[in-house]
């Protein structure tokens, strides 16, 4: 990306609550990533970089990571774009990465043989190089195949979504705290599916990364 674009994204310095509507700015220093309303829900907090809605140059990069023409390497790109998110938010501290696992959100195989990789996967791999902790994947893994989430409803994203995703190893993710990675987050049906059961099998607490998020 050249830096005019590059100067066209609007990088968040603040986080939100977790609420995908009207979401709540959270006081710098919080370490609480959830409002009252949202405190009920598996995921911990979020991470976001970006605006999703109303960005046509976010949406086109994420459509290119995701589709034809399939462009992969552009994976550095936006996770660099997050780094700077955790600069000047304040999350580049040793004392929030501590003890953390980065954990792509899972791909079903039709979309993986069509696609060829997991975007979240390619973000959680650069992301790994400069935050200097591990990543893991396919542990976290999607057991059932899915209709396309952004042709649903709020409530037809969460039954859609229901008993799609398992852990192969438990023993990896106990105690530990995991941040799970994705490109969007729009209703957070699919972050909160993957955080129940990463929960059920010993996860200490589970922070959502994305790229972008809507609302």
């Amino acid at each position: 990306m050249c830096d005019d674009c590059r100067a066209l994204l609007d990088i968040s310095e603040f986080d939100y609550c977790l609420c995908n509507v009207k979401p709540l700015r959270l006081p710098p220093g919080s370490e609480s990533g959830k409002c009252p309303k949202c405190r009920d829900k598996k995921l911990s907090g979020l991470y976001s970089a970006l605006p999703y809605k109303e960005k046509h140059l976010t949406k086109k990069l994420i459509y290119q990571l995701k589709y034809q023409p399939y462009l992969k390497d552009l994976a550095g790109t936006l996770a660099s774009i997050l780094i700077e998110h955790f600069i000047i938010s304040g999350k580049n501290t040793d004392e929030i990465w501590d003890n953390g696992i980065l954990v792509p959100v899972p791909l079903d195989k039709k979309k993986m043989k069509i696609r060829g990789y997991n975007q979240s996967e390619e973000l959680a791999k650069e992301l790994s190089k400069v935050l200097q902790i591990p990543m893991i994947s396919n542990n976290l893994i999607k057991v059932k195949n899915t209709k396309p989430q952004m042709e649903l409803s709020k409530e037809e994203r969460e039954k859609n979504l229901e008993n799609a995703f398992a852990i192969k190893n438990p023993e990896k993710f106990s105690g530990k705290k995991i941040f799970l990675v994705d490109d969007v987050y729009t209703t957070g049906s699919t972050m909160q599916q993957c955080a129940k059961v990463l929960k059920e099998n010993g996860a200490k607490n589970i922070w959502g990364v994305v790229l972008a998020r809507e609302g």
